[in-house]
């Protein structure tokens, strides 16, 4: 499941207190071992995430970010196996490829340490999208990217990458949710969960999806896309988090993408955003009480206002990369359950669903059910170089 933010999408970039070096020693001991001295404690921070991370500067006054991955009970670590493979296989990139990752410095294997340089100044993908800065260029240079990562070749490089079925949808939890799983939920998320378990045609579509996914043909792909997974710096965006890569349905990305921006489109219903074209609402009163005619008012404008976004990121994409046939609805698909997932991971601090929530669970539905129909309202049938 995703991490997103308790309430709302929010920057990634936030700045936390980073847990104490003194309880994890290997933090400085990588920094020393790559020849950069240790984190000066003054201004030492941590960005948002689920995974313990620090970000300074060194002894040695380089500006440098480390981040701990999951470790297996065997002491194994997939995550970092999986991290190491995609900087294994970006390292043959070309300096002017569309595909952009902050620098790897290197790892300490036994703690489950990345070191990697920190791009200062950055601002993740979400603070971009909520301030409206995440406009049609920036799409462009996103699905160029994806479309880069897509077109890898892991033989060219010897490499042999996790070819295992990634974890999202997690088809068992449709049937029942795992008592082990409850003291981790939230009401709100338990509610959420129900909210498609109990829709069988939903649970039907998302069986569907994971056949169609099982007899696609497969790319290296990210596997986790989201907003905050991309960095703008300097004008250029950088894609970042590589520890759910793996080879898999490229759809995967091209959804997750797409759902992003139809959740945002979802929430702007509801509370305002930074975003830029949208027509100045009166503020929706306490609980979001909006009516039935206003949400489906607001909603319409709404998509209008990102199905450009959409447009311009698959247009990037298709300028580096000939999609299969069935790739565009299996996107769709895929968008439908980033819905889900989005919702279910914004329901964690919650008791009850929110109505952005359950807004999310329709449009997820939606999509779900009949993909093939909103390719075209998505413009996933413009060919490249055309408009609309």
């Amino acid at each position: 499941m995703t991490t997103a933010s308790p309430t709302e999408p929010q920057p990634a970039l936030l700045r936390y207190q980073p847990t104490a070096l003194d309880t994890v020693p290997e933090v400085d001991e990588l920094l020393r071992r790559l020849g950069l001295g240790a984190f000066v404690p003054d201004g030492l921070t941590a960005f948002g995430g689920r995974n313990d991370n620090w970000a300074g500067t060194t002894t040695s006054g380089e500006r440098v970010f480390v981040k701990s991955v999951a470790r297996a009970a065997d002491g194994s670590s997939p995550e970092l196996d999986r991290s190491l493979a995609y900087e294994a296989l970006a390292a043959r990139l070309p300096a002017d490829s569309p595909l952009r990752s902050p620098a790897h410095l290197g790892v300490h294997r036994e703690a489950a340490l990345g070191a990697y340089r920190l791009l200062s100044g950055a601002r993740s993908g979400s603070e971009v999208a909520l301030d409206g800065d995440f406009d049609e260029e920036l799409c462009r240079a996103a699905g160029r990217a994806v479309a880069t990562l897509h077109g890898l070749d892991p033989a060219d490089a010897g490499l042999e990458l996790d070819r295992g079925e990634a974890p999202l949808p997690p088809l068992g939890w449709l049937e029942a949710f795992p008592w082990a799983a409850l003291h981790d939920r939230s009401m709100a998320q338990i509610a959420a969960w129900k909210l498609v378990q109990d829709d069988a045609e939903v649970v039907a579509a998302l069986g569907l999806l994971r056949e169609r996914e099982r007899a696609a043909v497969p790319t290296p792909a990210h596997c986790d896309l989201r907003f905050d997974q991309f960095i703008l710096h300097g004008g250029a965006l950088h894609l970042c988090d590589w520890e759910e890569f793996r080879i898999a349905d490229p759809a995967r990305d091209v959804g997750a993408f797409i759902g992003e921006w139809l959740f945002q489109a979802t929430y702007s219903v509801f509370a305002p955003t930074g975003e830029r074209g949208a027509e100045p609402e009166p503020e929706p009163a306490p609980g979001f009480e909006l009516t039935h005619e206003e949400i489906v008012a607001r909603g319409s404008a709404s998509l209008r206002r990102h199905v450009p976004y959409v447009e311009a990121f698959w247009q990037g994409y298709l300028d580096c990369r000939a999609p299969d046939a069935g790739l565009a609805e299996r996107a769709v698909g895929f968008a439908g359950w980033h819905m889900y997932d989005r919702l279910i991971a914004t329901a964690q601090a919650h008791a009850v669903l929110s109505p952005v929530a359950r807004a999310a669970a329709g449009i997820g539905r939606v999509l779900l059910l009949n993909p093939s129909a909103a390719v075209a309202t998505l413009r996933l049938d413009t060919p490249s170089g055309s408009s609309r």
